[in-house]
């Protein structure tokens, strides 16, 4: 076991090399560095004021709620579950690095939430979304769910634990990263479609290719124990993946009926869980799973928005530029 990914202990040896991909990843990240000093949300005080109606002022009222807590429990679940247990340096790098860029993503939704809701009380309610928003509540509970059984782990010494980190990863990725965070970024790039809040849309383009390395990482830290442990991707653990993308879309989707509560024209419950289901089944598809939903996107504006950001960002950033031709990232896989 001592030469494995998931074993016990902390490698501190970086030549020979063991797994260079994660060395890879970690300088792709760093090509994509930005700050939330870039973003200028000027506009979108005025949109707020102006052009937004009753429900959508309630859609982005809930999107930075959920804005507001989302990354601080992918932080947490980084500290406390994933980096004592990965077990390769240059792995850890990357890791090191994705917990600079959820602080990063903090900063910038505190200045988005600061900039939005101007009262200090409606402020202080977004950030206590977990305790008076029901539909964030619930989404809050599935993460802890799945996530915090690693919690009481010390050192992954059984096919069992090894087994929960693995889950505690698809969760994390998967899930949170993959569909929550993803179910957020079409609502923004529909209201970007409208040509409304683009402020928050520029933000989001450079959120959006921080978790898609994100995600890129966790799947092959995910392939890279499968291919040294085979049996610990067995009926039951695949069974208990379909059970927890379940139970994600579920919750996703009662988030939509509030978010959409108010009636926003060009978006339905419906569609977003069809959205759901489709990027459910790409992350099944990383794993290697057969898709489970059957479903496509319907959301037509996703692709326009891909090619708009595309152009203006080569435009716009020479290191852009790089992590476009080089990254990991591709537009048309992850939507």
């Amino acid at each position: 076991m001592s030469n494995l990914l998931l074993s016990p202990g902390f490698d501190l040896t970086l030549r020979p090399m063991r797994y260079p991909q994660f060395y890879e990843m970690y300088r792709d990240a760093i090509r994509n560095t930005w700050t939330v000093e870039e973003v200028d949300f000027s506009l979108d005080v005025n949109d707020l004021r102006d052009k937004l109606g009753p429900a959508e002022r309630h859609l982005v009222e809930r999107l930075v709620a959920f804005f507001a807590t989302g990354d601080s429990i992918v932080s947490n679940n980084l500290v406390l579950n994933l980096y004592q247990h990965i077990n390769a340096p240059e792995a850890r790098m990357y890791l090191s690095r994705q917990l600079y860029e959820e602080a990063l993503h903090v900063q910038f939704y505190l200045t988005l939430l600061d900039t939005y809701l101007p009262d200090p009380a409606e402020r202080a309610k977004a950030f206590d979304a977990i305790e008076n928003i029901p539909s964030i509540r619930a989404k809050a509970e599935f993460c802890f769910r799945w996530i915090d059984s690693m919690q009481e782990i010390q050192r992954i010494e059984t096919r069992e634990q090894r087994r929960q980190f693995l889950l505690n990863l698809i969760c994390f990725a998967g899930c949170i990263e993959g569909l929550f965070f993803f179910a957020a970024f079409a609502y923004v790039y529909y209201l970007r479609s409208r040509g409304l809040l683009n402020g928050l849309a520029s933000g989001t383009n450079w959120v959006f290719r921080d978790e898609s390395g994100h995600m890129t990482f966790a799947f092959e830290v995910i392939k890279t124990a499968r291919e040294e442990e085979p049996d610990l991707f067995d009926a039951d653990l695949r069974a208990q993946v379909i059970d927890m993308f379940e139970q994600a879309v579920e919750c996703e989707t009662l988030f939509a009926q509030d978010v959409l509560s108010g009636g926003v024209v060009g978006l339905s419950p419906r569609d977003m869980r069809q959205y759901l289901e489709y990027c459910a089944d790409q992350r099944l598809a990383q794993l290697g799973m057969p898709k489970h939903f059957g479903s496509s996107n319907p959301f037509g504006f996703m692709d326009l928005q891909d090619v708009q950001e595309v152009t203006n960002f080569f435009e716009r950033r020479v290191s852009a530029y790089q992590v476009g031709v080089q990254g990991e990232v591709a537009f048309d896989a992850a939507f």
